[in-house]
């Protein structure tokens, strides 16, 4: 049972994330606007059911550790992300 909450949730994120991956340009906040987006999908998945308190924890940690990451991109690049580290978010985050 857990690991078909793991993949749907996976599956889930996967199905959304390429369309934001694949824009040429994406403005500032996007990657902090994917996590949000994705607190609220883990939310409705424990409200409904398909995932666990446990499930949605390891995502949320996930998340968190991505959001670290930018912001740490970004304060050694005077508050901005470049093209390859703002790639890799998104990568991280499908």
């Amino acid at each position: 049972m857990f690991r078909t909450h793991v993949l749907a949730l996976v599956t889930a994120l996967a199905v959304a994330g390429p369309a934001f991956a694949q824009a040429p340009e994406q403005p500032k906040g996007e990657v902090n606007k994917r996590i949000e987006n994705q607190k609220d999908r883990i939310d409705a998945g424990v409200d409904d059911g398909q995932l666990t308190k446990r499930e949605a924890a390891k995502a949320e940690r996930h998340d968190r550790e991505i959001h670290a990451q930018e912001k740490k991109d970004r304060r050694q690049n005077g508050g901005n992300l470049t093209n390859n580290e703002r790639k890799q978010l998104n990568r991280e985050l499908n």
